[in-house]
């Protein structure tokens, strides 16, 4: 019995979408179907052919009705996977493709790159929300690969700066002279979701990293 109440309220809740939507429903449709049987010259009757016509544009109608309905569900569904996908990702250290140090005031926050061959010299710069270069530091010669630097948050002066999110940029040079691009990556713990906008964003403290940008997930 409760399946049946199911059905019959999915089937009407479908109709009143479906007549929202495009203005009639296959209720509608058939009435007028219906209605032009009615009313039709008895001496001059409705062509077989275009009647089965009708019918067939009845049925497209609702079978395209039915099939859009069905990707909207279905990606009702995908996004919530997505979501939940998102928050199992809190506590997790992950690394992501990005150029943002996160420091909370205390731990020194480590940066990586990558360079595709090795570096006789290389230099990193730190730049604060406003886009001033805070802290430089010179790398001295770095391998091919993964390389890090451990800024323990201080500026150029000494000055230990406040806990927030700054951006980071490496200058490399290899043994001929030519400058070496560097690949940056954010890296940290994730401690929260924010799931307000049209795709997840998970949170370092104050940074903000997206689900697809994340390389590699650590415990």
């Amino acid at each position: 019995m409760v399946g049946t109440v199911t059905t019959s309220t999915d089937t009407t809740a479908t109709a009143a979408a479906m007549k929202k939507s495009l203005g009639m429903n296959k209720d509608d449709f058939m009435k007028l179907f219906i209605a032009q049987l009615k009313f039709q010259d008895p001496l001059k009757p409705q062509d077989p052919s275009a009647m089965l016509d009708q019918l067939s544009q009845l049925s497209l109608v609702e079978q395209s009705y039915n099939s859009n309905t069905a990707l909207k569900d279905l990606l009702t569904a995908q996004n919530n996977t997505i979501n939940l996908t998102a928050l199992s990702f809190i506590g997790k250290d992950i690394k992501a493709n990005g150029n943002v140090a996160t420091f909370d005031g205390s731990t020194a926050s480590v940066l990586e790159f990558n360079l595709s061959l090795p570096a006789t010299s290389a230099q990193v710069s730190i730049t604060d929300s406003t886009g001033k270069t805070i802290r430089t530091a010179a790398l001295g010669a770095c391998t091919a690969g993964n390389n890090t630097f451990a800024w323990d948050g201080r500026d150029n002066s000494g000055a230990l700066l406040p806990a927030g999110a700054y951006t980071f940029a490496i200058n490399a040079t290899a043994a001929n002279g030519t400058t070496l691009p560097a690949s940056t990556f954010t890296t940290g713990r994730i401690d929260g979701v924010d799931l307000s906008g049209s795709t997840p964003q998970l949170t370092i403290g104050s940074t903000s990293v997206a689900l697809s940008d994340i390389i590699s997930v650590g415990v």
